[in-house]
C-alpha cells in the first residue's frame, strides 16, 4: 500500500501489490480473473477504454475475493464524469476498497476536440471531485512531465503506458516518493528474438504513429529511425521485453527498481491465451508463494 506524508496518496486505499496484468476489456472475462487471483498477482488492470458502466470491473471484481481491479484507462473525451462517479460509487459499495480508477485523455488522433488536453484533465478531476470521487482512489495517465506533476498533486499516482525503465526513474523524479507510479510493460515469452519481435511489433507499432507515445519516446532519446517502419529492433526490444520467463521478471524487476511500485504485465501477441505467460511469470517471481 502507498502511504505518503502529505497529498493524496498518502489516504490511497487500494492495495495493487507489485505485479498485474494489463489486457483490453473485451479480452477479460470471469474466469481469466480467477486464475490470475490464484497465480498471486495484485491487480487486473482494464484496457481499451472501458465504458463508464464500469460493467466489465464490477464482473472481474464479483468472480473474484481480494485481487484489486484498475481501469486502464478510461477516457475522459469519451466517458461522461457524472456517470463514470455513479459506477464507482456503486463498485465501492459493492467491493470496498478495490477498485481503481484510471482515468486519461488518450491521444489525440483519435478525438476531433482534443484541444487544450491539460484543460480537459483539470476539469474532469474537477468534476470526479465533486461527485464525491476521491483522488486517492484515482490515477491518471501521465507520460509528460507536466501531467506527471498533476497526477501526484490531484491523484494517488501516475499510469504510465508504453514507457522503459528511463521513463520510471524519470517519473519517479518528478512525482516524488509516496506517489503511486504503476508503468505498463509489454512481454512475449519467446526465447527466439527475431520470432519475438514479429510477435510484438504488430502491437507496438500502431502507438509509434500517435503524437503522445513518439513524443515520450523522443524525450528519452530514441531518434525518428527508431519510431518509422514498425519501430527499430532496438526500441521494440526496449517496449515489449522478450525472452525465457527469468529474462521477462528481469525486465519488470528493471521498473520496480527504477521507482515504480508496481508493474502491469501486457502479455504479447493479443490472439493467444495469455495464461501460460502469466503462469511462468508468476512461478519465476514467486507470487504465487506470497498470496
Amino acid at each position: 500500500m502507498i502511504t505518503a506524508r502529505d497529498g493524496v496518496a498518502s489516504t490511497m486505499t487500494v492495495n495493487p501489490g507489485s505485479i498485474g496484468i494489463w489486457r483490453p476489456a473485451f479480452q477479460l472475462d470471469a474466469e481469466l480473473a480467477t486464475e490470475v487471483e490464484k497465480l498471486g498477482y495484485g491487480a487486473i488492470w482494464v484496457g481499451g477504454s472501458p465504458p463508464e458502466d464500469l460493467e466489465i470491473v464490477e464482473t472481474l471484481l464479483d468472480a473474484t475475493e481480494h485481487i484489486a481491479v484498475a481501469t486502464g484507462i478510461v477516457n475522459m473525451w469519451q466517458a461522461d464524469p457524472d456517470a463514470l462517479a455513479r459506477s464507482c460509487h456503486r463498485i465501492e459499495a459493492k467491493h470496498p476498497g478495490r477498485f481503481l480508477l484510471g482515468v486519461g485523455v488518450g491521444h489525440r488522433e483519435a478525438t476531433q476536440e482534443y484541444q487544450k488536453p491539460y484543460d480537459k484533465i483539470v476539469s474532469y478531476l474537477d468534476a470526479l471531485a465533486a461527485a464525491d470521487v476521491p483522488g486517492s482512489a484515482t490515477v491518471l495517465a501521465a507520460l509528460g512531465p507536466r501531467v506527471l506533476r498533476l497526477s501526484a498533486e490531484r491523484t494517488a499516482g501516475a499510469h504510465p503506458y508504453l514507457t522503459t525503465p528511463e521513463h520510471t526513474r524519470r517519473a519517479r523524479e518528478i512525482l516524488g516518493d509516496g506517489v503511486l507510479l504503476a508503468p505498463e510493460q509489454k512481454v512475449v515469452l519467446e526465447s527466439d528474438p527475431e520470432r519475438a519481435r514479429r510477435q510484438a511489433r504488430p502491437m507496438v507499432s500502431r502507438y509509434l504513429e500517435l503524437t503522445n507515445y513518439a513524443g515520450n519516446l523522443r524525450r528519452l532519446g530514441w531518434t525518428d529511425t527508431d519510431l518509422v517502419d514498425g519501430g527499430s529492433d532496438a526500441l521494440i526490444d526496449a517496449l515489449a521485453v522478450h525472452g525465457d520467463a527469468d529474462t521477462i521478471v528481469r525486465g519488470v524487476r528493471a521498473h520496480l527498481d527504477a521507482g515504480a511500485d508496481h508493474v502491469c504485465v501486457q502479455v504479447l501477441p493479443m490472439d493467444i491465451d495469455p495464461l501460460p505467460a502469466y503462469r511462468a511469470i508468476a512461478d519465476a517471481m514467486g507470487l504465487s508463494t506470497a498470496v
